[in-house]
């Protein structure tokens, strides 16, 4: 395989993000909410993508969505009328925040493509496809948010060398009982951040896991993934898994974890929601207060129990 691409179709230039999934973990709330509009604090999990997608250069944001999600789009782009009305009232500094979070199309291009059925995350960044701008492509998940400067996103691309390896995850070291929650890498050896892999076993029991290095939220992915996922037969849960076109190109392509520097929050899950919140109301002197009470009544609780 050739491993000396120019410069030029090396880069990252495109993020994909997969936003169509329903949210059933959060309902009620995602009945009439996506749940990459629910708030940390008051930063919607989608924003926190797009800000960390920006930090790293993207030039083409992807979100492959779905028909019942209308808001993703509308919170995504500007709000020119609601700008407006805010700055009439005197609000000119929330409608400053709201341009700031927006995409500006002059500098972002912005696609959106529907998935219409739940098949899967590979079935997800397939429908990208005809979206995407030349070279390796980057995918985030939104409800995987991972707090920390640089963002990951941008440690990624830096680190990226598509002659060691033309997919790169980014992994986390997880304890043994929790392997068979995630995509754990097959490792054959280190190189500083990287971690070098022959393959990913999805979902091991404990005693089969040949690491304990998850897969989380992040990749960086060669542009040929979309050849890949192609024709790719249902895997695990009937759907069209990313784990499995990856695993498929390793040879190929090559395969290495990246071990970022952040902390990472599972927002797909009530408990990593409200340990999110905690950590960004923490970093605010406004919040310490609440914070601090609400750690006190955790540790009465917890004494109490004992």
């Amino acid at each position: 395989m050739d491993r000396n691409p120019s410069a030029q179709t090396a880069r990252v230039r495109t993020a994909i993000f997969p936003v169509a999934g329903l949210g059933t973990r959060f309902l009620p709330a995602t009945k009439a909410t996506p749940k990459e509009l629910l708030p940390v604090l008051d930063t919607p999990l989608i924003q926190f993508a797009i800000d960390e997608a920006r930090a790293a250069g993207i030039e083409r944001m992807v979100f492959v969505s779905h028909p019942s999600k209308s808001a993703i789009e509308r919170y995504v782009r500007a709000d020119e009328e609601l700008e407006a009305t805010l700055r009439e009232r005197g609000k000119a500094r929330l409608a400053d925040m709201l341009s700031d979070n927006a995409l500006d199309e002059s500098e972002t291009q912005i696609r959106f493509v529907m998935q219409d059925e739940p098949l899967g995350l590979g079935h997800a960044v397939l429908c990208a496809k005809d979206h995407v701008l030349p070279g390796p492509v980057a995918v985030i998940l939104p409800d995987d948010l991972i707090l920390g400067e640089p963002g990951c996103l941008s440690e990624m691309i830096d680190a990226y060398d598509p002659q060691k390896a033309g997919h790169m995850v980014a992994t986390m070291q997880v304890d043994e009982e929790a392997v068979s929650s995630y995509g754990v890498l097959d490792a054959t050896g280190r190189d500083g951040a990287l971690i070098l892999a022959k393959g990913m076993v999805e979902k091991p029991a404990p005693e089969d896991a040949p690491s304990r290095q998850a897969v989380v939220g992040r990749y960086v992915l060669s542009g040929k993934i979309f050849d890949d996922l192609e024709g790719l037969p249902p895997g695990a849960g009937g759907e069209i898994q990313l784990t499995d076109a990856i695993a498929k190109a390793v040879d190929g392509e090559g395969l290495c974890g990246f071990r970022f520097t952040g902390t990472r929050y599972d927002c797909g899950s009530k408990a990593g929601m409200l340990s999110a919140t905690l950590a960004v109301a923490s970093e605010d002197t406004e919040y310490h207060a609440v914070v601090g009470r609400t750690v006190e009544a955790a540790d009465v609780a917890v004494t109490a129990a004992e």
